[in-house]
């Protein structure tokens, strides 16, 4: 198993919640009523879809840190796949 260090940007929902995306793995994005469980649900699909790509052979994309800005939060996660 490896471990990928992934960045994470996560947005307030207007209708209450968050949003957490991934954006290096196409698809990659889950919701949570906490920022918390939005990091942990993203975490759960980042991890399937790496599982996805390794079984494919379709190579993984280069990490990279996403730049800052105000409306959005930044995050990293670590996923074991």
């Amino acid at each position: 198993m490896n471990q990928y260090k992934l960045p994470i940007e996560i947005e307030p929902l207007k209708e209450g919640g968050f949003l957490a995306i991934c954006p290096i793995l196409q698809g990659c994005h889950a919701e949570g009523e906490t920022i918390a469980e939005a990091l942990e649900n993203v975490e759960d699909v980042a991890r399937i879809i790496i599982e996805i790509m390794r079984e494919e052979k379709i190579p993984l994309p280069p990490a990279f840190k996403a730049g800052q800005s105000d409306e959005l939060l930044h995050e990293e996660i670590f996923v074991v796949a």
